[in-house]
């Protein structure tokens, strides 16, 4: 066996089905990418079919997109359905979308904490159930993850919903790993930290002291890329993890530990 061969057989994702929610934009576009190009048949899933299309046709091969609201939770379970009928069983599943709310704690309301819980957990739980259950019953290995955050470990001002959504996360990852491992399928996370993304520059925009004091925070002294996130699921995914679960990798730079 060849090196090359090696490689393909322990990395490659060939013949493996993704699902990726949020993969329309930033993160989940670039874990989109990754996937697809390891050699996945990948779908991608958001709530605005006119982005979805836009990002198969960057990504250019290996990729489809279907409408999902994580919000609607009656609607994910027939969502599932209409996904495995179409595409047969996934043997990927990364739970990437999310949304978030700025403003400091005392100003925020229990409706706007939902807003981004029910994106970053309920509706991430219902859909992992789901295509959780077609894994089992069709007896296929499988990997589902999670995109956690630096959040989780370290305190940030004015993202309390975000934070306690992404260290619920690190919970679910725990819980589900114990439960499924015995039918072949691992639950891992991947937590980024600061991500050169629309979503950070719109963060930062016109704050250079917050932005000062992150850069000060990353040991390696650069903001991390999109498809630094995405290669990192795609090793999860891949054989080459093959006995890891029940864990969340920090592609961070070093941020959550530096000083």
């Amino acid at each position: 066996m060849t090196e090359a061969t090696i490689l393909t057989t322990q990395y490659g994702l060939g013949g493996k089905r993704a699902l990726v929610t949020g993969g329309g934009t930033g993160i989940g576009k670039a874990i989109a990418s990754s996937l697809a190009q390891s050699g996945a048949q990948v779908v991608i899933a958001g709530r605005r079919a006119d982005v979805l299309r836009g990002a198969c046709a960057d990504i250019g091969y290996r990729v489809d997109y279907a409408v999902l609201d994580l919000t609607d939770l009656p609607s994910i379970a027939p969502f599932a359905e209409a996904l495995h009928a179409k595409f047969g069983c996934f043997d990927i599943l990364i739970n990437n979308a999310g949304n978030t709310i700025k403003k400091p704690f005392l100003d925020s309301t229990i409706d706007e904490f939902d807003q981004v819980f029910d994106v970053h957990v309920r509706g991430a739980i219902e859909l992992s159930r789901a295509i959780i259950a077609k894994m089992r019953a069709e007896q296929r290995e499988g990997s589902v993850q999670f995109i956690s955050s630096m959040t989780a470990y370290i305190g940030q001002p004015d993202v309390s919903g975000y934070t306690v959504s992404k260290t619920a996360i690190n919970g679910v990852i725990r819980a589900l790993s114990a439960e499924v491992a015995q039918h072949r399928i691992r639950v891992n996370g991947v937590a980024p930290g600061w991500i050169d993304t629309d979503v950070f520059r719109t963060a930062t925009r016109g704050d250079p002291e917050r932005k000062a004091k992150i850069m000060g925070r990353i040991p390696m002294g650069e903001l991390g890329q999109p498809e630094d996130i995405g290669w990192a699921c795609a090793y999860l995914a891949s054989r080459a993890a093959r006995y890891v679960t029940g864990q969340v990798l920090l592609v961070d730079g070093g941020g959550a530990t530096g000083f």
